[in-house]
């Protein structure tokens, strides 16, 4: 599914087309996603999007009274800004027509996304309360990282993939960084001294910076806002490599199923 460089790509994408416009009129093609499609979005209509934000893998659009529009892509969800007038796909479910003249299309063919639409401060919603911190903020560090390992007995991978530890470090990232890292993805989270958590953590940021500025990792149901595939996949080291050389040392790529993940990690480089 869509990842955090996926989710950050497409704010980018799409934040200058739409800050600043207002809603002209809201159509629902489909109400039935992962959860119904929110009966308050057309209330939207008349008013003005004053910013798009990113929390997780979660989009807000922050309107101008007040209220907040949440577009989650779910696993093969897209947001893109085309002219009114093109003909609708089958999976558009959603379109929101705009004062300069565009429109933002939700399309997402597996109905796992979300359109909601809430009043609540977005720190309270039920689906943002008690995440994690950003992993690109400074309040995601090694001391932080340290604090949150320090009781945990589970292996280090799935530690990182919790989002109440930290965000949108999904199961490519985390497999990313961990190699970067030089750790190996079943080490218990508590074992890790202070220099391998400041090694990960300068992984991490690093790791979903360089997907960022690519453009996320090429999915097959991923499309930026241009609708062009991302093209970090490429540059991956050992995620989906399974018996490839390693691309520093040569050693076949293993790979181990971690949580119900895909895991892969070099036996020589990781330890």
């Amino acid at each position: 599914m869509p990842e955090l460089p996926e989710v950050e790509t497409t704010r980018r994408g799409i934040e200058p087309h739409v800050t600043g416009a207002k809603v002209r009129e809201v159509i629902v093609k489909r109400h039935d996603l992962r959860q119904p499609i929110s009966p308050t979005l057309s209330t939207i209509e008349g008013r003005k999007i004053l910013s798009v934000a990113r929390r997780s893998k979660y989009l807000l659009f922050g309107i101008d009274d007040g209220s907040s529009v949440m577009i989650h892509l779910g696993m093969s969800g897209s947001l893109r800004v085309i002219a009114p007038g093109e003909a609708w796909k089958k999976h558009d479910h959603v379109g929101i027509t705009l004062s300069n003249g565009k429109q933002l299309r939700f399309h997402d063919p597996r109905r796992f996304g979300l359109a909601l639409h809430f009043t609540l401060p977005p720190e309270e919603h039920p689906l943002l309360k008690g995440l994690g911190p950003e992993p690109l903020e400074e309040t995601f560090g090694v001391k932080y990282l340290r604090s949150a390992c320090s009781t945990r007995k589970a292996a280090i991978k799935l530690v990182i993939m919790d989002a109440k530890v930290v965000v949108g470090v999904g199961n490519i990232y985390a497999s990313e960084s961990l190699f970067r890292a030089g750790i190996l993805p079943q080490t218990a989270a508590n074992t890790l001294t202070l220099p391998r958590l400041k090694r990960l953590t300068s992984a991490i940021k690093e790791v979903l910076a360089d997907s960022i500025e690519q453009g996320g990792t090429t999915l097959r149901d991923f499309l930026k806002s241009d609708g062009e595939p991302g093209y970090f996949r490429q540059k991956l080291f050992v995620y989906e490599r399974k018996g490839e050389p390693c691309l520093k040392c040569g050693t076949p790529i293993r790979h181990a199923v971690m949580g119900q993940r895909s895991t892969y990690w070099c036996p020589k480089c990781q330890r």
